[in-house]
C-alpha cells in the first residue's frame, strides 16, 4: 500500500499475516478457481470466526466494520497467502441488498445463514438475449393468489448449479411500463419446476450454468421491496456489486503468483523482465490505491459512486496484463495444466490467465462500464444523438 501505515494499521497487517499462516489449509492455497462447495462454506465459516467474512457489513449485523485502509490491509495480506476466491452472491450482493431494502423476515431469515457459511447464492439477472441489458428481460412472472409463479431461464449464472437460493429479476407487467414492470425476488433453488446446466468456462470448471423455470411458484413474501419496485433494488445491488468486485484483489494474486513465477525460473535476472515486473507492480499499486479512495469516498457519503466503473475498468485491465504477462514468460509452465512446486507451495501458472479472461466481462461488461462513464460523468451524449 502506497500509504504510511499508522501503528494499529500495522499492527493488524501483523495479526493478518500471522492468522493466515496458520489457519489457512495448505490444500486450499494458490487455488486456479474456486475450492469445491463444502471446503469454500468451511473457509467462510473460519473467516466469520474472525470477523472477517463480511468486514465491510455493519455490527448490528454481524459485521466488524474495518475501515477502508484495514480492508485494502486484509486484501494485501491474502493475496499473499493465496487464499482461495469463494462465491460473494451472498456476502457482497444480496446481504447488503437485504441489509438496505429486505423486511425485517427476510433479514433474519437470510442473513444469519450467509454469516454461518450455510448457503450459497447466485445472481439471476443474465438471460439468453440480456446479457447487461436489464430492460431486455423475457423471464416472466404472475401473481397467483399468495404467489408468483415463474416461466423462463437464466443464464452465465456463476455457481448456478450449486447454489441454495437465488435473488432474481422477473418481469411482472408489460415492457411499456419500463421499470416498474420488473421485479426482484428471492427463489429457493430447491423449489419444483427448477432444471439447471452447468455451462464449462475456457479455464474448463463448471462455474457458470444455465437455469430453467417451469412454473416455479414463488411466495410472494419472497418479493423485496415490492412488486413491479425490482429497477431500484437491482440498481443499488449493480452499484455495490461494481464498488465490491473492482477491489485489487484479482490483480494483487496475480502480481504474487508472477513474483512466485520470476523467483521459480530465475526470470528476474534479466533486466528486461525486471523492468516489466516494475511496471506492473506499479501499475496494481495504482488500482489499489484507486480502490482505497473510492472506498473512503463511499464511507463518508454512504453513496457507491459512477467511479466504480472506472476502478473496475482499470482492476480488470491490470490483472489482464499481469496474467498475460504470467503466460509468455512462463514458457512451458504455461501449457501445464496442474500446479508445480515451489518453495512448498503449488502453484499454478495456467489457470489463472484463462479465470482472468472473465473479468472483464461479469459484473456488466467493461464496454458497460465504459458507457456509464460516459453518461453519468462526461455527461456526453448518447449513440444517434446531436449536441
Amino acid at each position: 500500500m502506497l500509504r504510511e501505515e499508522t501503528g494499529a494499521d500495522h499492527a493488524f497487517r501483523m495479526d493478518a499475516r500471522v492468522w493466515l499462516a496458520q489457519n489457512l489449509d495448505p490444500s486450499l492455497r494458490d487455488l486456479p478457481g474456486r475450492p469445491d462447495p463444502e471446503r469454500m462454506l468451511n473457509w467462510c465459516r473460519r473467516l466469520h470466526a474472525k470477523g472477517w467474512l463480511v468486514p465491510h457489513w455493519p455490527r448490528a449485523y454481524g459485521g466488524s466494520e474495518l475501515t477502508p485502509v484495514q480492508q485494502l490491509i486484509l486484501y494485501e495480506e491474502q493475496a499473499r497467502a493465496g487464499v482461495p476466491e469463494i462465491s460473494l452472491q451472498g456476502i457482497n450482493h444480496i446481504g447488503p441488498i437485504l441489509i438496505r431494502f429486505g423486511s425485517e423476515d427476510q433479514k433474519r431469515r437470510h442473513l444469519p445463514p450467509i454469516l454461518d457459511g450455510k448457503v450459497i447464492w447466485c445472481q439471476g439477472y443474465s438471460e439468453p438475449g440480456a446479457g447487461s441489458d436489464l430492460a431486455g428481460l423475457r423471464t416472466r412472472a404472475v401473481v397467483d393468489g399468495d404467489h408468483l409463479v415463474i416461466n423462463g431461464s437464466k443464464i452465465w449464472t456463476t455457481w448456478g448449479h450449486y447454489a441454495h437460493w437465488m435473488f432474481a429479476l422477473v418481469r411482472t407487467s408489460a415492457p411499456e411500463l419500463r421499470r416498474n414492470a420488473i421485479t426482484f425476488v428471492l427463489i429457493d433453488m430447491a423449489s419444483p419446476g427448477i432444471t439447471r446446466r452447468p455451462i464449462k468456462t475456457i479455464a474448463g470448471e463448471d462455474e457458470l450454468a444455465e437455469i430453467f423455470f417451469d412454473n416455479v411458484r414463488v411466495p410472494i413474501e419472497n418479493v423485496v421491496l415490492g412488486i413491479g419496485q425490482g429497477w431500484a433494488v437491482a440498481t443499488e445491488l449493480l452499484n455495490e456489486e461494481r464498488l465490491r468486485g473492482s477491489n485489487p484483489s484479482f490483480a494483487l494474486k496475480a502480481l504474487w503468483r508472477l513474483r512466485r513465477l520470476a523467483a521459480y525460473t530465475g526470470i528476474d535476472r534479466d533486466l528486461g523482465v525486471r523492468d516489466r515486473l516494475a511496471a506492473l507492480e506499479i501499475e496494481a499499486e495504482a488500482v489499489s490505491a484507486s480502490y482505497l479512495d473510492l472506498m473512503e469516498t463511499v464511507d463518508d457519503s454512504n453513496v457507491a459512486s459512477a467511479d466504480s466503473s472506472f476502478i473496475k475498468i482499470i482492476g480488470t485491465e491490470v490483472t489482464q496484463r499481469i496474467t498475460e504477462a504470467m503466460q509468455e514468460l512462463a514458457g512451458p509452465l504455461a501449457a501445464v495444466e496442474h500446479s508445480v512446486p515451489y518453495d512448498g507451495r503449488q502453484v499454478d501458472f495456467s489457470g489463472l490467465p484463462l479465470q482472468a479472461r472473465r473479468l472483464s466481462i461479469l459484473g456488466g461488461t467493461n464496454e458497460i462500464q465504459r458507457s456509464l462513464i460516459a453518461s453519468r460523468v462526461l455527461q456526453l451524449p448518447r449513440g444517434g444523438t446531436r449536441a
